[in-house]
């Protein structure tokens, strides 16, 4: 880095005054040493990247709305299904290959709850199945 100082000085001649007057200019240049033990740019890239990165995220959450990032939780685990009580809301999961308990009974095909908080799970929460199987308002869903 360079750093320019100026100086002037007035002389003055035997009569004085300006007519007679001398100006000299001096300028020194002053040279400040660069620091030498590392660049100058050693952090710029480290930077870069991660404004880059944070960027990127941002993006993502403003263009998807955070649906990429969604956690659904299954019904049931892996290996059982999905059983409705009788005349009620509540439900439980049954291993493959059994029957449901005494109470329950199975969702009728294609309305079958396979996330919370997915559509049937959402509709079963106001409605259940009779004894003949008939699919009704539940009595406890006020």
């Amino acid at each position: 880095m360079r750093t320019f100082l100026s100086m002037c000085t007035q002389g003055s001649a035997a009569g004085g005054g300006e007519s007679g007057g001398k100006t000299e200019r001096l300028e020194t240049i002053v040279t400040t040493p660069r620091r030498t033990d590392r660049p100058a740019t050693a952090f710029r890239p480290a930077r870069l990247r991660a404004a880059a990165a944070l960027a990127g995220a941002a993006a993502v959450v403003v263009l998807t709305g955070c649906s990429g990032l969604e956690y659904r939780e299954d019904v049931c685990s892996e290996g059982e299904y999905p059983v409705l009580t009788v005349g009620g809301t509540g439900s439980a999961c049954v291993s493959d290959g059994e029957e449901p308990p005494a109470g329950f009974t199975r969702y009728p095909e294609g309305k079958v709850p396979q996330q919370v908080d997915d559509k049937w799970d959402v509709y079963w929460r106001t409605h259940t199945l009779d004894k003949d199987g008939n699919i009704i308002d539940a009595p406890d869903a006020g």
